[in-house]
């Protein structure tokens, strides 16, 4: 068993659904403070975060960070795993249970990253840290947002990130997230007047009143995206209206929605877009209102020093040619971004993430450690 294994099991073992961490930053601050790091744990109400550094021999140096999470998403039918979720198996070739791909096994291959390196350079001129949170598959409020403002106000500097998201498809390396989408959802409420639906002239259905916009809005073309990205995607997630019988107009409808917009929209042009096309369809500001939520902002990391670093090593590791990408959900590399420059997700493949019977394959998880000490190499050394 080697030690990024060794170390992956212990984190799974932690039983550590979200918010909880179930003893996983314990368990790194015991391993990283014997070789000079100093860990300084930050609890918001039910979260728990961990940020632990390293300082460089030259002060004026710049920081390497790690970033992930400790927390899981629930496990579901407990029934359904072969094996328990929180105890952590190796058979078929595979590491089972839940954080395996997502992401234990990234957290874990850092820190033996880490320590290999720091084995053969025991002085490095730059520093090191991680930036660890219990609140990533939550809500994401207490949790890395609420360090990158103490960090920010503290004035600590981080100039390289990587997030320890699992981003590779069929081969450990072989995609990079080097930015992601904004994410903005939208509650729209519209005010109706219910009705028997056999007289239609004493009522007025806010379905039909909203049907228009929503129409218009699905085909609209947002932008033609840019070279990072794809085009910006508005989507309806849900519609409900009515009481449940046949022969009522509702009094009020309300439709979940939301944008996925690179950096060619703005979440404040996205908005009054849609203001314009509901009141172009007849709705008045007393006909309904839309409570708006931006869960982040669009955020790219040019090819440049971190997004090199990281495609030699990977090309160095494995032998072949990463991708870059900027497509899927969102993850706490939007909160980062908005104090380091340069912030790229990198790590195993993902096929089975908040699925039941999580699994990596054990042939991920060596490379993987090996990639993240090519790039600590290649910036911190």
């Amino acid at each position: 068993m080697t030690a990024t294994l060794n170390l992956a099991k212990q984190l799974i073992a932690c039983h550590s659904p979200t918010p909880l961490d179930g003893g996983c930053m314990d368990v790194i601050a015991a391993r990283l403070i014997p070789l000079g790091f100093t860990a300084t744990v930050l609890e918001f109400e039910d979260v728990k975060n961990l940020w632990i550094k390293r300082q460089g021999a030259d002060k004026n140096a710049k920081t390497l960070v790690f970033a992930g999470h400790t927390d899981v998403v629930p496990t579901g039918p407990l029934d359904q795993w072969t094996t328990p979720p929180f105890e952590p198996n190796v058979r078929d070739g595979k590491l089972f249970g839940r954080g395996a791909s997502d992401m234990k096994t990234s957290i874990a291959a850092f820190v033996v990253a880490v320590e290999e390196f720091l084995k053969t350079c025991p002085q490095p001129d730059h520093s090191m840290a991680l930036l660890l949170t219990s609140d990533e598959e939550g809500p994401s409020i207490n949790g890395t947002v609420k360090v990158c403002e103490w960090l920010k106000a503290k004035g600590e500097r981080l100039d390289y990130c990587i997030v320890g998201e699992p981003t590779s498809i069929d081969q450990c390396g072989d995609m990079i997230k080097n930015g992601r989408r904004g994410s903005l959802n939208g509650k729209l409420h519209v005010k109706g007047i219910q009705a028997h639906i056999g007289y239609p002239q004493l009522g007025r259905n806010p379905i039909h009143l909203v049907m228009p916009a929503l129409a218009e809005l699905a085909a609209k073309k947002w932008d033609n995206g840019n070279e990072y990205f794809e085009p910006t995607q508005f989507q309806i997630s849900n519609i409900h209206g009515g009481v449940g019988a046949t022969n009522i107009i509702p009094n009020s409808c309300v439709i979940d929605f939301n944008f996925r917009f690179c950096t060619e929209s703005t979440s404040t042009g996205l908005q009054a877009i849609v203001d314009k096309a509901l009141q172009a369809s007849g709705l008045t500001a007393n006909d309904y209102k839309i409570d708006w939520t931006l869960s982040g902002q669009p955020f790219i990391t040019p090819v440049d020093t971190l997004v090199q670093a990281a495609r030699e090593a990977i090309k160095a590791e494995v032998g072949i040619d990463t991708v870059l990408s900027t497509t899927g959900g969102t993850s706490d590399g939007r909160f980062i971004s908005q104090i380091c420059e340069q912030v790229i997700e990198l790590g195993p493949t993902n096929a089975t993430i908040h699925k039941i019977n999580e699994c990596l394959p054990l042939a991920d998880i060596e490379p993987l450690k090996n990639i993240y000490l090519g790039v600590i190499e290649r910036l911190v050394g």
